[in-house]
């Protein structure tokens, strides 16, 4: 019997095209656009200027802040502009442009395919070593990866689990992360949990990945404290609160977080690139994305270096097709369409979807038939045609008392919907005005 959460989750067609596609390395672009904000926190501030000439993996912007992540470059080559340009949200933000003339890499970083197994630093150098090579959470958050790894003074955490999920449909990076990298990526966990002073970490990992669970849950047994837990396929299962519920029986509490509950998650992928941080000394300048969709002649995934024109990866996955109606980076669910190709990859870019014309419009939007369909599939237990209502009147306290901000946005209530309400559309209206109205309380 495989574990799952109880509270709501549905079972949208899973699509996933490129899960027996090997990771291909993508060729080098002429011109690499790197963003200084591709975290949650503060922009990070540039510390090279227009005609720097600049290494891979050398630090390009330096992190500001508490909660930020420092930038390094994903080639080598000359750094011909400092400003402003559209990313995938389509506002202009600051970027460093970088004409690429080689791949001539720092000194310091070990680019041997030698498994490094044994941990030599202490916590506090392991943490400082993520903070210094820019890792962040690369499951979709990007929330930067030393701050999850430091228990606050009072807090307690016993155990790390880490989501191997990758529940969003057509999305396949992580899968073929683990298994091809599943040495590197145990090692990486056993790091996190020796920054977390636990001694156990869970892997969870649902059950339409039987190759990753069988791969993984074979490493493991040379890996102490380690176990791999198969999950039964439900979206939103990747979800930090779900996931926790479905491997542990723990819940964590409305508006609390993992730590609440004696837990930290971490994604493979960024299981990965703290081993590839703290074993070899590698920033975080390159990572696995899944481009994809039915009419893709050649989809795969790539390992790509962040900066990458969106248009490059479309063009190793075979071209557009003539029948895309819509480009959307990250998943079918969560992620947001592009409106251009010609933005840059960043760390928290885990997928291209391309889907054909039909599949691109939304339906007409009907009068709610009070079915409470959105409301079973709520994973949060929130009554999501509510808040919408509330959101569309501007009724906004209201919906603060109705916890909006507990939304984790996964659509699951849009998905379902019978008379195709744009549920999520004005759910994320109203919580980020609650959310906005709550910092001012605060800071008055």
């Amino acid at each position: 019997m495989f574990k799952t959460f109880p509270k709501g989750g549905i079972h949208p067609p899973e699509n996933k095209i490129t899960a027996d596609k090997s990771i291909t390395v993508l060729p080098l672009p002429s011109t690499v656009t790197v963003p200084l904000n591709q975290h949650i926190g503060a922009p990070a501030t540039p510390v090279v200027e227009k005609g720097s000439a600049v290494k891979t993996g050398q630090l390009i912007a330096e992190a500001k802040g508490f909660v930020s992540a420092s930038i390094h470059s994903p080639v080598s080559g000359k750094v011909s502009k400092i400003e402003p340009v559209a990313d995938s949200t389509g506002y202009k933000q600051m970027a460093i442009i970088i004409d690429v003339e080689g791949d001539e890499w720092i000194e310091t970083t070990d680019r041997s395919a030698t498994l490094v197994k044994e941990i030599t630093m202490t916590r506090e150098q392991i943490v400082e070593r993520c903070r210094d090579c820019g890792l962040v959470g690369l499951g979709g958050a990007t929330f930067p990866t030393h701050i999850k790894m430091t228990v606050p003074s009072g807090r307690k955490c016993d155990m790390l689990i880490i989501n191997g999920v990758e529940c969003e449909p057509y999305l396949t990076s992580d899968h073929r992360l683990m298994i091809e990298k599943g040495p590197e990526v145990l090692t990486g966990v056993t790091i996190i949990m020796k920054a977390l002073g636990v001694t156990q970490a869970v892997i969870g990992i649902e059950a339409n990945k039987p190759d990753a669970i069988s791969t993984l849950d074979g490493l493991s047994k040379d890996f102490a404290g380690i176990s791999v837990v198969a999950l039964k396929v439900k979206y939103p299962q990747g979800g930090e609160k779900q996931l926790i519920k479905a491997c542990t029986g723990r819940e964590v509490p409305s508006g609390g977080l993992p730590l609440d509950v004696g837990v930290v998650v971490q994604n493979v992928g960024t299981a990965f690139a703290v081993y590839e941080a703290v074993q070899k000394n590698k920033p975080l300048i390159e990572r696995v994305v899944t481009v994809t969709g039915k009419s893709v002649s050649r989809p795969g995934n790539f390992l790509v270096r962040i900066g990458t024109p969106v248009a490059k990866l479309i063009e190793a996955a075979g071209g557009m097709p003539d029948d895309t109606g819509k480009v959307v980076n990250g998943g079918p669910m969560m992620g947001k369409a592009l409106a251009m190709t010609d933005v840059p990859v960043t760390k928290g870019t885990s997928g291209i979807i391309l889907f054909p014309e039909p599949e691109s419009r939304r339906d007409e939007i009907m009068p709610c038939i009070r079915c409470g369909k959105c409301s079973s599939a709520c994973a949060m237990g929130l009554e999501p045609w509510l808040l919408s209502v509330l959101s569309e009147k501007a009724m906004f306290e209201k919906a603060e008392t109705e916890k909006i901000t507990d939304c984790m946005e996964c659509g699951a209530c849009a998905y379902t919907c019978p008379a195709k309400r744009p549920l999520l559309d004005y759910i994320r209206l109203g919580k980020t005005t609650v959310i906005k109205m709550v910092r001012e309380r605060i800071t008055k």
